[in-house]
């Protein structure tokens, strides 16, 4: 009986993860002898599987800050994706315009609880650096910067350690400690050689209050796990896989250029399956008139929030 072949792009996968492997034990070797260049060389391996893997049309550079359209700037941040249109006379001023940054990136080599929490509050101070969107839905549940935490390993290494409880559990303190608006959660935290958490946003059309019998609107958020534990996981699965598929996806959202590509991701299931728990907010996290349409019915939730073709159920989940 002949083996059933793999799907090439889940080769790729597996040997990006491979890479990625091979750097994080060679960094560190020499870590503890110079941390600064440790950290460095993470970011440029980060760095150069975005520059593989996203469209060519965009920039990918190491190390500054993004500044707002009032002169706001953010902390430093590891990694930034920046749009088509960016100026080329300003990619090395390491001062970036809000409005050209597409995705911006914190890198470890070693994956500490105390990252998570600093990343979510650098989170938070970089999605307030852009005006607030109002109109739809998804504009008022989306910043339109991606940002995310990326990590080679994890520091939860001992026979009795759970990291993914260690993780999960940080994300979510972390998450109700500094996030007061949906718009402004961590969008992604991967670690390369153990799991991908990825955020999602959603409008539940009919939520029962308890212990009446009105039934409301109730947006609600998401840290989606992508962990080999999962017991519907697909055997392909990568965490690397995961996060440039539902990274191009998020992209692809404010740039409909290589939606067609996503779809296709899609289809080849490098995202794999996931579970998490939801956090819900008020329907008045939504601007007024988003409020009016939503409760009057003249909002279609799959279209206007999330979705551009047919799987509208899948993209109500992760989107």
């Amino acid at each position: 009986m002949s083996q059933e072949k793999t799907h090439d792009l889940d080769d790729f996968m597996r040997h990006l993860s491979n890479e990625m492997t091979a750097e994080y034990n060679r960094i560190q070797k020499r870590a503890t002898e110079d941390p600064g260049t440790a950290g460095d060389q993470g970011e440029e391996n980060w760095a150069e599987l975005l520059r593989g893997w996203l469209p060519s049309t965009y920039k990918v550079v190491t190390k500054g800050r993004i500044i707002s359209q009032n002169g706001q700037t953010s902390p430093q941040v590891d990694v930034l994706v920046l749009k088509d249109v960016y100026p080329e006379k300003l990619l090395n001023k390491k001062l970036y315009l809000a409005a050209g940054v597409a995705a911006a990136f914190e890198c470890k080599t070693t994956l500490k609880a105390e990252h998570i929490a600093k990343t979510m509050k650098n989170c938070v101070a970089i999605k307030t650096l852009y005006p607030v969107r109002e109109g739809s839905p998804y504009k008022e549940l989306h910043a339109p910067i991606v940002y995310g935490l990326l990590a080679h390993s994890h520091s939860w290494k001992g026979e009795n350690s759970k990291p993914e409880d260690n993780i999960e559990r940080k994300l979510c303190e972390s998450d109700t400690s500094y996030v007061l608006h949906p718009c402004h959660t961590l969008d992604f935290l991967c670690v390369a050689d153990f799991g991908t958490w990825v955020s999602g946003k959603m409008t539940i059309l009919e939520t029962q209050i308890p212990e009446t019998n009105k039934k409301v609107l109730a947006p609600q958020s998401i840290y989606a796990r992508h962990t080999p534990s999962h017991e519907a996981q697909y055997e392909q699965f990568t965490p690397i896989g995961t996060l440039i598929s539902f990274l191009t996806r998020r992209l692809a959202y404010e740039d409909s250029t290589f939606r067609s590509l996503v779809d296709y991701y899609y289809e080849t299931k490098i995202g794999g399956n996931s579970k998490g728990n939801f956090r819900a907010w008020p329907i008045s996290i939504y601007s007024d008139d988003v409020q009016r349409r939503l409760m009057s019915g003249r909002v279609d939730l799959p279209q206007d929030v999330l979705s551009w073709n047919d799987w509208n159920f899948h993209f109500n989940l992760i989107g």
